[in-house]
Protein backbone atom coordinates (compact mmCIF):
# COMPACT_ATOMS: atom_id res chain seq x y z
CA UNK A 1 0.00 0.00 0.00
CA UNK A 2 1.07 3.61 -0.52
CA UNK A 3 0.40 6.49 1.90
CA UNK A 4 -1.97 8.03 -0.64
CA UNK A 5 -4.16 4.94 -1.05
CA UNK A 6 -6.33 5.95 1.92
CA UNK A 7 -6.82 9.43 0.45
CA UNK A 8 -8.07 8.00 -2.83
CA UNK A 9 -10.24 5.42 -1.10
CA UNK A 10 -11.90 8.10 1.04
CA UNK A 11 -12.78 9.87 -2.19
CA UNK A 12 -14.14 6.62 -3.63
CA UNK A 13 -16.33 6.16 -0.55
CA UNK A 14 -17.69 9.68 -0.98
CA UNK A 15 -18.56 8.92 -4.59
CA UNK A 16 -20.21 5.62 -3.66
CA UNK A 17 -22.53 7.38 -1.23
CA UNK A 18 -24.19 9.19 -4.13
CA UNK A 19 -25.81 5.93 -5.18
CA UNK A 20 -27.64 5.36 -1.88
CA UNK A 21 -31.30 4.68 -2.48
CA UNK A 22 -30.77 4.24 -6.22
CA UNK A 23 -28.73 1.07 -6.60
CA UNK A 24 -30.13 -1.32 -4.01
CA UNK A 25 -30.20 -4.32 -3.78
CA UNK A 26 -26.82 -3.84 -5.45
CA UNK A 27 -23.99 -2.43 -3.33
CA UNK A 28 -22.84 1.18 -3.20
CA UNK A 29 -19.55 1.38 -5.10
CA UNK A 30 -17.19 4.24 -5.91
CA UNK A 31 -14.02 4.15 -8.00
CA UNK A 32 -11.05 6.48 -8.41
CA UNK A 33 -8.27 6.00 -10.99
CA UNK A 34 -4.92 7.56 -10.11
CA UNK A 35 -1.84 7.98 -12.27
CA UNK A 36 1.35 9.76 -11.24
CA UNK A 37 -0.31 10.96 -8.04
CA UNK A 38 -3.29 12.59 -9.77
CA UNK A 39 -6.90 11.53 -10.28
CA UNK A 40 -7.49 10.84 -13.97
CA UNK A 41 -10.95 9.29 -13.69
CA UNK A 42 -13.66 8.63 -11.15
CA UNK A 43 -17.16 7.22 -11.04
CA UNK A 44 -19.83 5.53 -8.95
CA UNK A 45 -22.65 3.05 -9.42
CA UNK A 46 -25.48 5.41 -10.22
CA UNK A 47 -28.55 3.26 -10.84
CA UNK A 48 -29.57 -0.35 -10.36
CA UNK A 49 -29.06 -2.32 -13.55
CA UNK A 50 -26.79 0.27 -15.12
CA UNK A 51 -23.01 0.60 -15.53
CA UNK A 52 -20.86 -0.05 -12.48
CA UNK A 53 -18.50 2.43 -10.85
CA UNK A 54 -15.39 1.02 -12.53
CA UNK A 55 -16.89 1.45 -16.00
CA UNK A 56 -17.72 5.12 -15.34
CA UNK A 57 -14.23 5.77 -13.97
CA UNK A 58 -12.51 4.04 -16.91
CA UNK A 59 -14.60 6.03 -19.38
CA UNK A 60 -13.58 9.25 -17.64
CA UNK A 61 -9.91 8.28 -17.61
CA UNK A 62 -9.67 7.12 -21.23
CA UNK A 63 -6.10 6.36 -22.31
CA UNK A 64 -4.77 7.72 -19.00
CA UNK A 65 -5.99 4.51 -17.34
CA UNK A 66 -3.11 2.53 -18.84
CA UNK A 67 -0.58 1.82 -16.10
CA UNK A 68 -2.72 3.53 -13.46
CA UNK A 69 -4.11 2.39 -10.09
CA UNK A 70 -7.82 1.76 -9.62
CA UNK A 71 -9.06 2.37 -6.08
CA UNK A 72 -12.52 0.85 -5.66
CA UNK A 73 -14.70 0.33 -2.59
CA UNK A 74 -15.65 -3.26 -3.50
CA UNK A 75 -14.00 -6.09 -5.43
CA UNK A 76 -14.75 -5.75 -9.17
CA UNK A 77 -17.31 -8.21 -10.54
CA UNK A 78 -16.24 -11.00 -12.87
CA UNK A 79 -19.60 -12.35 -14.00
CA UNK A 80 -22.31 -11.42 -16.48
CA UNK A 81 -25.26 -9.96 -14.60
CA UNK A 82 -27.27 -6.99 -15.81
CA UNK A 83 -23.95 -5.60 -17.10
CA UNK A 84 -20.75 -7.24 -18.42
CA UNK A 85 -17.87 -8.14 -16.05
CA UNK A 86 -15.93 -5.13 -14.77
CA UNK A 87 -12.76 -7.26 -14.72
CA UNK A 88 -12.85 -7.46 -18.52
CA UNK A 89 -13.04 -3.67 -18.82
CA UNK A 90 -10.21 -3.21 -16.30
CA UNK A 91 -7.94 -5.61 -18.16
CA UNK A 92 -8.69 -4.02 -21.55
CA UNK A 93 -7.95 -0.55 -20.16
CA UNK A 94 -4.43 -1.57 -19.08
CA UNK A 95 -4.88 -0.84 -15.35
CA UNK A 96 -1.68 -1.92 -13.54
CA UNK A 97 -2.95 -2.12 -9.94
CA UNK A 98 -6.34 -2.50 -8.26
CA UNK A 99 -6.95 -1.57 -4.63
CA UNK A 100 -10.39 -2.80 -3.44
CA UNK A 101 -11.50 -1.97 0.09
CA UNK A 102 -13.49 -5.20 0.47
CA UNK A 103 -13.91 -8.61 -1.06
CA UNK A 104 -17.42 -8.89 -2.52
CA UNK A 105 -19.33 -11.65 -0.70
CA UNK A 106 -21.73 -12.12 -3.62
CA UNK A 107 -21.31 -15.83 -4.50
CA UNK A 108 -20.51 -15.20 -8.16
CA UNK A 109 -17.64 -12.89 -7.17
CA UNK A 110 -16.27 -13.77 -3.69
CA UNK A 111 -12.57 -13.48 -4.52
CA UNK A 112 -12.93 -14.58 -8.12
CA UNK A 113 -12.76 -11.01 -9.39
CA UNK A 114 -9.39 -10.52 -7.73
CA UNK A 115 -8.19 -13.89 -9.04
CA UNK A 116 -9.16 -12.95 -12.61
CA UNK A 117 -7.23 -9.69 -12.37
CA UNK A 118 -4.16 -11.37 -10.91
CA UNK A 119 -4.18 -13.96 -13.66
CA UNK A 120 -3.99 -11.04 -16.11
CA UNK A 121 -0.88 -9.71 -14.33
CA UNK A 122 -2.65 -6.94 -12.39
CA UNK A 123 -1.60 -6.39 -8.77
CA UNK A 124 -4.54 -6.56 -6.34
CA UNK A 125 -4.29 -5.33 -2.73
CA UNK A 126 -7.28 -5.45 -0.36
CA UNK A 127 -7.99 -3.67 2.91
CA UNK A 128 -7.71 0.12 2.60
CA UNK A 129 -10.58 1.70 4.60
CA UNK A 130 -12.16 -1.73 4.98
CA UNK A 131 -14.18 -0.87 8.11
CA UNK A 132 -15.63 2.27 6.53
CA UNK A 133 -16.52 0.30 3.41
CA UNK A 134 -18.21 -2.44 5.47
CA UNK A 135 -20.29 0.12 7.33
CA UNK A 136 -21.25 1.86 4.12
CA UNK A 137 -22.45 -1.39 2.58
CA UNK A 138 -23.79 -2.99 5.77
CA UNK A 139 -27.32 -3.42 4.31
CA UNK A 140 -25.98 -5.21 1.22
CA UNK A 141 -23.68 -7.41 3.30
CA UNK A 142 -26.46 -8.31 5.77
CA UNK A 143 -28.84 -9.33 2.99
CA UNK A 144 -26.14 -11.58 1.52
CA UNK A 145 -25.18 -13.09 4.89
CA UNK A 146 -28.60 -13.60 6.48
CA UNK A 147 -31.20 -13.31 3.74
CA UNK A 148 -32.91 -10.53 5.71
CA UNK A 149 -33.02 -6.75 5.22
CA UNK A 150 -31.06 -4.27 7.30
CA UNK A 151 -33.43 -2.87 9.93
CA UNK A 152 -33.48 0.82 10.83
CA UNK A 153 -35.43 1.98 13.89
CA UNK A 154 -36.62 5.59 14.14
CA UNK A 155 -38.20 7.61 16.90
CA UNK A 156 -38.44 11.16 18.22
CA UNK A 157 -38.41 11.77 21.95
CA UNK A 158 -38.15 14.44 24.62
CA UNK A 159 -35.13 15.05 26.84
CA UNK A 160 -36.66 12.73 29.44
CA UNK A 161 -37.13 9.94 26.93
CA UNK A 162 -40.86 10.22 26.20
CA UNK A 163 -42.50 9.78 22.78
CA UNK A 164 -45.90 11.14 23.87
CA UNK A 165 -47.63 12.72 26.83
CA UNK A 166 -49.69 10.67 29.29
CA UNK A 167 -52.77 11.52 27.18
CA UNK A 168 -51.10 10.12 24.04
CA UNK A 169 -50.43 13.48 22.36
CA UNK A 170 -47.23 13.37 20.28
CA UNK A 171 -47.57 16.06 17.58
CA UNK A 172 -45.04 17.38 17.35
CA UNK A 173 -42.15 16.42 19.63
CA UNK A 174 -39.53 17.01 16.95
CA UNK A 175 -39.16 20.16 14.87
CA UNK A 176 -39.65 20.67 11.13
CA UNK A 177 -35.96 20.18 10.34
CA UNK A 178 -35.97 16.79 12.06
CA UNK A 179 -39.14 15.80 10.25
CA UNK A 180 -37.56 16.71 6.92
CA UNK A 181 -34.66 14.42 7.78
CA UNK A 182 -37.12 11.61 8.46
CA UNK A 183 -38.69 12.12 5.04
CA UNK A 184 -35.23 11.94 3.46
CA UNK A 185 -34.67 8.67 5.31
CA UNK A 186 -38.01 7.29 4.14
CA UNK A 187 -37.11 8.18 0.57
CA UNK A 188 -34.31 5.61 0.40
CA UNK A 189 -36.10 2.69 2.08
CA UNK A 190 -37.64 -0.43 0.59
CA UNK A 191 -40.25 -0.51 3.33
CA UNK A 192 -41.62 1.51 6.27
CA UNK A 193 -43.24 -0.46 9.07
CA UNK A 194 -45.64 0.45 11.88
CA UNK A 195 -47.95 -1.49 14.16
CA UNK A 196 -51.73 -1.40 14.01
CA UNK A 197 -51.77 0.75 17.17
CA UNK A 198 -49.87 3.55 15.45
CA UNK A 199 -51.95 3.14 12.29
CA UNK A 200 -55.19 3.52 14.26
CA UNK A 201 -53.99 6.36 16.50
CA UNK A 202 -52.22 8.52 13.91
CA UNK A 203 -53.76 7.51 10.55
CA UNK A 204 -50.34 8.06 8.92
CA UNK A 205 -49.58 8.21 5.21
CA UNK A 206 -46.01 6.86 5.61
CA UNK A 207 -44.66 8.36 2.40
CA UNK A 208 -41.60 10.49 1.70
CA UNK A 209 -42.49 14.12 1.06
CA UNK A 210 -41.05 15.21 -1.27
CA UNK A 211 -40.57 11.86 -2.96
CA UNK A 212 -37.15 10.28 -2.64
CA UNK A 213 -35.18 7.99 -4.92
CA UNK A 214 -37.28 4.98 -3.82
CA UNK A 215 -40.97 4.49 -3.14
CA UNK A 216 -41.18 2.47 0.05
CA UNK A 217 -43.84 -0.14 0.61
CA UNK A 218 -45.91 0.68 3.72
CA UNK A 219 -46.06 -2.33 6.09
CA UNK A 220 -48.57 -2.67 8.92
CA UNK A 221 -48.34 -5.38 11.57
CA UNK A 222 -52.04 -6.09 11.98
CA UNK A 223 -52.83 -9.45 13.61
CA UNK A 224 -56.56 -9.35 12.98
CA UNK A 225 -56.83 -7.20 9.84
CA UNK A 226 -58.32 -4.23 11.69
CA UNK A 227 -56.89 -1.46 9.51
CA UNK A 228 -59.89 0.72 8.54
CA UNK A 229 -60.91 0.86 4.88
CA UNK A 230 -61.16 4.67 5.13
CA UNK A 231 -57.62 5.06 6.54
CA UNK A 232 -55.06 6.96 4.49
CA UNK A 233 -53.01 3.80 4.04
CA UNK A 234 -55.88 1.83 2.51
CA UNK A 235 -57.26 4.71 0.46
CA UNK A 236 -53.85 5.18 -1.21
CA UNK A 237 -52.97 1.47 -1.50
CA UNK A 238 -53.44 1.44 -5.27
CA UNK A 239 -50.97 4.31 -5.65
CA UNK A 240 -48.38 3.31 -3.03
CA UNK A 241 -47.63 -0.35 -2.21
CA UNK A 242 -49.18 -1.38 1.11
CA UNK A 243 -48.52 -4.70 2.83
CA UNK A 244 -50.63 -5.97 5.71
CA UNK A 245 -48.73 -8.55 7.77
CA UNK A 246 -51.38 -10.52 9.58
CA UNK A 247 -52.23 -13.97 10.96
CA UNK A 248 -55.50 -14.42 9.04
CA UNK A 249 -56.98 -13.59 5.68
CA UNK A 250 -58.31 -10.05 5.24
CA UNK A 251 -60.39 -10.11 2.07
CA UNK A 252 -61.70 -6.56 2.46
CA UNK A 253 -58.20 -5.10 2.67
CA UNK A 254 -57.08 -7.24 -0.24
CA UNK A 255 -60.00 -6.03 -2.35
CA UNK A 256 -59.07 -2.43 -1.53
CA UNK A 257 -55.62 -2.88 -3.09
CA UNK A 258 -53.49 -3.94 -0.11
CA UNK A 259 -51.30 -6.99 -0.28
CA UNK A 260 -52.23 -9.29 2.60
CA UNK A 261 -49.39 -11.48 3.85
CA UNK A 262 -50.57 -14.19 6.24
CA UNK A 263 -47.79 -15.20 8.61
CA UNK A 264 -47.62 -17.80 11.36
CA UNK A 265 -48.29 -16.29 14.79
CA UNK A 266 -45.64 -15.89 17.46
CA UNK A 267 -46.21 -17.04 21.05
CA UNK A 268 -48.46 -14.02 21.66
CA UNK A 269 -50.57 -14.57 18.54
CA UNK A 270 -48.99 -11.71 16.61
CA UNK A 271 -47.43 -11.97 13.12
CA UNK A 272 -43.98 -13.53 13.51
CA UNK A 273 -41.53 -10.74 12.67
CA UNK A 274 -38.68 -13.16 11.94
CA UNK A 275 -40.83 -14.88 9.31
CA UNK A 276 -41.72 -11.43 7.97
CA UNK A 277 -38.04 -10.48 7.66
CA UNK A 278 -37.35 -13.76 5.89
CA UNK A 279 -40.06 -12.98 3.35
CA UNK A 280 -38.82 -9.42 2.82
CA UNK A 281 -35.32 -10.77 2.26
CA UNK A 282 -36.65 -13.17 -0.39
CA UNK A 283 -38.04 -10.08 -2.11
CA UNK A 284 -34.51 -8.63 -1.93
CA UNK A 285 -35.51 -5.74 0.28
CA UNK A 286 -32.31 -4.19 1.57
CA UNK A 287 -33.51 -1.50 4.01
CA UNK A 288 -36.55 -1.58 6.29
CA UNK A 289 -37.49 1.41 8.47
CA UNK A 290 -39.42 0.57 11.65
CA UNK A 291 -41.23 3.66 12.92
CA UNK A 292 -43.08 2.14 15.85
CA UNK A 293 -44.89 2.45 18.15
CA UNK A 294 -43.08 1.44 21.29
CA UNK A 295 -44.51 -2.10 21.42
CA UNK A 296 -43.41 -2.82 17.85
CA UNK A 297 -39.97 -1.31 18.43
CA UNK A 298 -39.70 -3.40 21.58
CA UNK A 299 -40.39 -6.58 19.63
CA UNK A 300 -37.70 -5.80 17.09
CA UNK A 301 -35.17 -4.92 19.78
CA UNK A 302 -36.07 -7.99 21.86
CA UNK A 303 -35.31 -10.15 18.81
CA UNK A 304 -32.04 -8.24 18.26
CA UNK A 305 -33.00 -7.50 14.67
CA UNK A 306 -32.35 -3.73 14.69
CA UNK A 307 -29.11 -2.76 12.97
CA UNK A 308 -29.28 1.03 13.09
CA UNK A 309 -31.19 3.57 15.20
CA UNK A 310 -32.15 7.09 14.14
CA UNK A 311 -33.09 9.07 17.25
CA UNK A 312 -34.32 12.66 17.29
CA UNK A 313 -34.11 14.27 20.74
CA UNK A 314 -36.11 17.47 21.24
CA UNK A 315 -35.30 20.00 24.00
CA UNK A 316 -38.63 19.40 25.76
CA UNK A 317 -39.63 17.80 29.06
CA UNK A 318 -42.84 15.76 29.23
CA UNK A 319 -42.77 13.87 32.53
CA UNK A 320 -45.40 11.50 33.96
CA UNK A 321 -44.69 7.93 34.95
CA UNK A 322 -47.25 6.58 32.50
CA UNK A 323 -46.09 8.58 29.45
CA UNK A 324 -44.66 6.20 26.85
CA UNK A 325 -40.98 5.65 26.23
CA UNK A 326 -39.71 4.69 22.77
CA UNK A 327 -38.98 0.99 23.32
CA UNK A 328 -41.27 -1.35 25.23
CA UNK A 329 -41.06 -5.14 25.00
CA UNK A 330 -39.31 -7.40 27.50
CA UNK A 331 -36.13 -5.34 27.73
CA UNK A 332 -33.06 -6.57 29.60
CA UNK A 333 -32.60 -7.66 33.20
CA UNK A 334 -29.26 -5.94 33.82
CA UNK A 335 -27.19 -3.20 32.24
CA UNK A 336 -24.58 -5.84 31.42
CA UNK A 337 -27.21 -7.56 29.25
CA UNK A 338 -27.80 -4.48 27.10
CA UNK A 339 -26.59 -4.52 23.53
CA UNK A 340 -23.58 -2.44 22.51
CA UNK A 341 -24.13 0.40 20.06
CA UNK A 342 -21.73 2.71 18.24
CA UNK A 343 -22.65 6.39 17.95
CA UNK A 344 -21.83 7.18 14.34
CA UNK A 345 -23.41 10.62 13.98
CA UNK A 346 -24.40 13.46 16.32
CA UNK A 347 -25.96 16.44 14.58
CA UNK A 348 -27.76 19.60 15.69
CA UNK A 349 -30.96 20.06 13.66
CA UNK A 350 -32.10 23.57 14.58
CA UNK A 351 -32.15 22.68 18.27
CA UNK A 352 -33.09 19.02 18.05
CA UNK A 353 -30.24 16.52 18.35
CA UNK A 354 -30.04 13.73 15.78
CA UNK A 355 -28.24 10.54 16.81
CA UNK A 356 -27.41 7.80 14.34
CA UNK A 357 -26.27 4.68 16.15
CA UNK A 358 -25.10 1.36 14.71
CA UNK A 359 -25.48 -2.00 16.40
CA UNK A 360 -21.98 -3.21 17.24
CA UNK A 361 -21.93 -6.58 15.48
CA UNK A 362 -18.72 -8.07 14.07
CA UNK A 363 -17.21 -7.04 11.73
CA UNK A 364 -18.83 -3.58 12.08
CA UNK A 365 -17.85 -3.35 15.75
CA UNK A 366 -14.13 -2.76 15.18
Amino acid sequence: MTPDDEIWMRRALQLAEQGRGRVEPNPLVGAVIVRDGKIVGEGWHQQYGQAHAEVHALAAAGDAARGATLNVTLEPCCHHGKTPPCTDAIIRAGIARVVPALEDQFPQVAGQGAATLRQAGIAVEFGVCALAARRQNAPYLKLLATGRPYVHAKWAMSLDGKIATKTGDSKWISNETSRRRVHELRGRMDGILVGIGTALADDPLLTARPAGSRTACRVVLDSHGRLPIDSQLVRTARQVPTLIATTREAATLSAAGCEVLVLPPDDAGRPDIMKLLDELGRRRWTNLLVEGGSAVLGRFFDCDTVDEAHVFVAPKLIGAVDAKSPVAGRGVETIADSARWITDTIENLDGDVYLRCIRARPPLAA
